[in-house]
């Protein structure tokens, strides 16, 4: 939930009218009173949830070479749809959703092939070679998909 659509309800132990009134001036959504009943507090937080939108996820990011759609799972260059494997799909989403970031050795093994990884740093070598190959137009030169010796990769591209 993004500042914006953050929601905020009072509870106070019994305050005035004027108490409410500049609670939900200053920003709160709502506003219970003591007692209340859990009933009527699930029912508001429910309606608070119906309010809320979800932030809006962009859902392609676009480079001069490649466009990554992070919601179909495809990544497609100049020639067409390019065939990842999932482990190379699961690498790529993890650094575009990361865009601009570094992400640890250890953090993209253990997104990608789960939490008891973490040492095997030989795996990222070898199919980050797979990645680069396939969407870095000079692989030997990564414009996208950057090593940081001993730390991890970055992607380099639109931050999302």
């Amino acid at each position: 939930m993004s500042p914006a659509s953050a929601w905020g309800c009072g509870l106070p132990s019994g305050s005035p009218e004027h108490d409410k009134v500049a609670a939900l001036d200053a920003g709160a959504d709502d506003y219970v009173t003591k007692p209340f009943g859990m009933d009527e507090l699930l029912a508001r937080l429910r309606a608070a949830l119906r309010r809320v939108a979800p932030a809006p996820e962009s859902a392609v990011v676009e480079t001069p070479d490649f466009a990554v759609d992070l919601a179909a799972k495809k990544v497609s260059g100049p020639d067409g749809e390019v065939r990842l494997t999932p482990t190379e799909w699961g690498l790529v989403e993890v650094l575009v959703r990361n865009a601009g970031k570094l992400v640890s050795q250890r953090q993209l093994l253990q997104d990608v092939w789960g939490p008891q990884y973490g040492e095997e740093a030989n795996y990222l070598r070898v199919h980050m070679a797979h990645i680069r190959r396939k969407l870095e137009p000079d692989p030997s030169r990564p414009r996208y998909f950057i090593t940081e010796p001993g730390m991890g990769y970055r992607f380099e591209g639109p931050v999302i």
